[in-house]
């Protein structure tokens, strides 16, 4: 029974529909990605290397063998080093935005977290830690003034 507690304390904590909406979120963010990769910046890239397609770039191990009767008998075996270019550029690109991404969102979290800024809503917690930390800058000062005297 211990263990259906516990699961239902993490469902209902959000846990669980925080890494369901994160794992959505990233797999559509992987088709915006991989359409960007291959449809937006590997042909102009294609076009100044006159039309190379970096797919079909492969260093050929051993040549296929074809029979008389045109069937393959042994498969090429090669190296698709285009196939790797296209994944690091992926790769790349998704670095690329996500540290935007997260930069941006540590903005905004600075933002939030300065109780001083009053343009941005400033979160319940952090506005009475700052509270607090006033109230016992302010007992500090009274103190050293009761010991100075």
């Amino acid at each position: 029974m211990g263990l259906l507690k516990e699961f239902k304390e993490f469902a209902v904590k959000g846990n669980m529909m925080d890494m369901a909406v994160g794992i959505i979120i990233g797999a559509a963010f992987n088709k915006v990605i991989d359409v960007l990769a291959k449809q937006v910046i590997l042909p102009p890239l294609s076009l100044l290397t006159d039309g190379v397609n970096f797919d079909e770039k492969k260093w050929v191990l051993r040549d296929a063998v074809v029979d008389a009767s045109g069937t393959i008998t042994t498969e090429e075996v090669a190296i698709a080093y285009g196939k790797l270019s296209e994944v690091f550029l992926d790769f790349i690109i998704i670095g690329f935005t996500v540290f935007i991404i997260v930069k941006f969102m540590n903005r905004l979290r600075t933002r939030a977290q300065d109780t001083t800024d009053k343009t941005v809503v400033t979160p319940k917690d952090i506005q009475l830690l700052a509270d607090l930390k006033e109230l016992m800058q302010e007992q500090n000062k009274m103190l050293k003034s009761k010991s100075g005297n």
